[in-house]
């Protein structure tokens, strides 16, 4: 097993972390799989409130083989659910009963959005409430999991000394929400950044109709039909030095096996010219498929609204290329719909400043009224609709005193 530095904490940290979104329903496989992890030398696990089941499971799993110490807990602070200072000991607690400790690793904020989402969280003493728990020894480390533009990831970076963050990176779109700016941005400040859906949530671990047109999987096969397209995916990321850790959703005891066999014929600059060709090759393959051709150079940003104009665009071309499933996941994520500030194309008023900056001159007015119609049917503005008047987000935060 690789591991690499938190500069921040002197912690070695394994290449390859546990995603536990996607346990399979078999507790006992589960067990074998997060067990044999461990015994291969994983030690960074990641859950989360609002994944059903997943820190009960592990939490138990740990506990039966004694294996708290060996690894470090990831979980995060679930959001969407917090309405007042109240929840955030509300829904920790829970999580420290359903993990069966006493202290978690590495604590994230999830799905931080925004710099308004922050500043919500700040009136309702959040950073006090980090100092209590990280002096009781109940917090190691504190930091945030992103799902927003990259205007607004920059921002939060320099607004409270976090300790790590995680975001979305794949070969797919390197300039998807933090992007690789961010990421460089993040690791110059000395911060751990671990990577979430290296694999865009499988879709780039097989072939079609859910995954890759078949001339991409073509083009993998002949360059190396050693590596399965999750492995060349895996392999991308990992040639980032300022990737820490590289989250996998294993489903299945294989996947665990062959991603940790993998894993140290991956340090940091391990792609070659040709293998980089490869690359390139595939992502004109995506090219042919996306109706909107932004470069996601996200000079048309910060949007006078909030609209988050790159991600927006990015999921409708992963829906022309791989599908109505993968694209709207993808758009959920860029717009958190729920939220006050949830960056869909609704808010642009057509003021044309983001037209003004656009070096491809994209016609992106109607790009965005496009993607609306096509992203955003009646039916799904209305369960938003409802959504956000049931989580109490329909006033704009306030900032704090």
């Amino acid at each position: 097993m690789q591991y690499r530095l938190d500069k921040k904490t002197g912690d070695k940290l394994s290449v390859l972390g546990f995603g536990c979104m996607r346990f399979p329903r078999n507790a006992a496989v589960v067990e074998a799989m997060i067990m044999t992890a461990i015994e291969k030398g994983v030690n960074y696990f990641d859950t989360a409130y609002i994944y059903p089941g997943s820190e009960e499971t592990l939490g138990s799993v740990l506990e039966k083989h004694g294996a708290r110490d060996k690894v470090f807990i990831a979980t995060k602070l679930p959001l969407v659910y917090v309405k007042t200072a109240a929840d955030f000991d509300k829904f920790f607690n829970q999580e420290l009963q359903r993990l069966r400790t006493g202290m978690i690793d590495y604590y994230l904020m999830h799905m931080l959005t925004n710099e308004d989402q922050w500043r919500t969280l700040c009136s309702l003493g959040i950073e006090n409430w980090i100092a209590e728990k990280k002096k009781a020894g109940q917090i190691r480390r504190i930091g945030f999991s992103f799902h927003g533009s990259q205007s607004e990831f920059l921002k939060l970076l320099d607004d409270y000394p976090w300790e790590f963050c995680q975001i979305q990176y794949n070969y797919s779109d390197e300039n998807f929400q933090a992007g690789t700016v961010g990421l460089k941005k993040a690791a110059e400040k000395g911060m751990p950044v671990i990577i979430m859906e290296p694999l865009l949530g499988g879709r780039l671990a097989g072939g079609p109709p859910r995954g890759l047109p078949e001339e991409a999987v073509d083009l993998f096969k002949k360059a190396n039909p050693a590596l399965s397209p999750a492995l060349w995916g895996l392999k991308w990321v990992w040639d980032h030095e300022e990737a820490t850790v590289v989250l996998s959703g294993m489903s299945d005891p294989k996947q665990v096996e062959e991603n940790i066999g993998f894993t140290d014929a991956c340090p940091p600059h391990c792609i070659t010219d040709a293998e980089r060709e490869t690359f390139n090759k595939v992502r004109e393959v995506f090219a042919k498929s996306y109706k909107i051709h932004c470069t996601g150079c996200n000079y048309c940003m910060p949007c006078p609204k909030g609209v988050n104009i790159p991600g927006c665009f990015a999921a409708y071309n992963t829906r022309c290329a791989m599908g109505l499933v993968s694209g709207m996941q993808q758009y959920m994520t860029s717009t958190t719909p729920t939220s006050e500030r949830h960056g869909s194309p609704s808010l642009c008023v057509k003021c044309g400043a983001c037209e003004k900056h656009c070096p491809q001159h994209l016609p992106i007015i109607d790009n965005l009224a496009m993607v609306r119609k096509k992203m955003e049917p009646f039916l799904f503005r209305v369960v938003i609709a409802a959504a956000r008047k049931f989580l109490g987000r329909g006033k704009k935060p306030k900032k704090p005193a």
